[in-house]
């Protein structure tokens, strides 16, 4: 009796030693499982997108490989390759050398996801925004008014006189020429009244010349209907404008009997009134209105035309320059 009591007796005092080498033994054990079973449970963890602090680097091929830190948000991310990293910010990981190009995603600094760019794309969208070649090539003078050619024309007018002794002027011939010189206009015009002098020696008119002749009303109506908007250049246009009883914007008319830039290099006084023949003869060293047939109102117009031109440039800078208020008829 007394030996079983020493076996009920001596059970807690030999249980207790073993219960505590057990659950020593258990801990060991525990963390033994931990440290040398890393890799499966890390493997499950990573496809479910969750990662425990610190965990251990995984091993490819028999050798270990370095693994970023794990994000602090909990969730992985795809990473980029190629060149798309190159956007990110400087707390985004690295990029993993095992990642495909193929299936690369560019991540912005906010963490959403970009699919990546097919090749030829910023290319494409370079050149969209991309001047087209007539814009790059148009030339300078069309982008104003009066630097665009289709805006200029030169005019000139013969006249032959009505009234006692031929006094009074009459439109009998109009020309007008384009800013490279080609013909725009040109008509024989039959005054409304009797002719008394037709003025050949300086008109070139005659009086077959106006037999068959348009006119006059329904010639100044096709007249001004071309110089509607346009820049026009005269030598003394005044005396054009008048016999056509009509006043053409100040602002849009040029005369060349009035721009001392011209005199100056003919080489005349800067405020005389030179003629047409003498600035077309001191400029270009050419002769015109020679012979007894008379003038040629297209051969007037035109030299007119490339008078302006040699100071169109210079000419249109000093206009500009003035008030508007000021730019009266030139």
């Amino acid at each position: 009796m007394s030996d079983i009591m020493l076996n009920v007796s001596d059970e807690p005092v030999q249980s207790g030693p073993q219960t505590e080498n057990q659950r020593r033994n258990n801990n060991w054990f525990r963390k033994k499982m931990q440290r040398g079973f890393p890799q499966g449970r890390n493997k499950y963890n990573h496809r479910v997108g969750q990662f425990r602090h610190e965990p251990p680097p995984p091993r490819q091929n028999g050798a270990p490989a370095k693994h970023p830190s794990a994000p602090t948000h909990g969730k992985s991310l795809p990473r980029p390759s190629g060149t798309a990293g190159a956007s990110h910010s400087s707390s985004q990981p690295s990029t993993s050398a095992h990642s495909p190009p193929s299936s690369a995603a560019s991540v912005d600094s906010t963490g959403s996801h970009e699919k990546p760019k097919e090749p030829g794309t910023a290319h494409q969208t370079a050149t969209a925004h991309r001047p087209s070649a007539s814009s790059l090539h148009k030339p300078a003078a069309a982008q104003t008014s009066t630097g665009n050619p289709t805006k200029f024309l030169a005019i000139d007018c013969e006249m032959v006189g009505t009234g006692p002794k031929g006094s009074i002027s009459q439109l009998a011939r109009c020309s007008l020429v384009s800013y490279d010189g080609d013909v725009v206009y040109d008509k024989f015009i039959n005054p409304s009244v009797p002719v008394t002098d037709y003025r050949t020696r300086w008109s070139g008119i005659r009086r077959s010349d106006l037999v068959n002749a348009i006119p006059y009303a329904e010639a100044r109506k096709e007249i001004l209907r071309l110089l509607m908007g346009k820049v026009v250049i005269g030598h003394a246009v005044h005396n054009d404008f008048k016999v056509l009883g009509y006043s053409h914007p100040g602002a849009l008319t040029r005369d060349t009997s009035r721009i001392p830039l011209l005199n100056e290099k003919a080489g005349f006084a800067m405020q005389e009134c030179a003629s047409l023949k003498r600035l077309t003869k001191a400029i270009f060293n050419r002769d015109i209105q020679t012979g007894r047939k008379g003038h040629s109102s297209v051969e007037d117009a035109r030299a007119t035309m490339e008078l302006y031109k040699v100071v169109k440039d210079e000419w249109e800078r000093k206009l500009a320059s003035k008030p508007q208020a000021s730019q009266c008829q030139v």
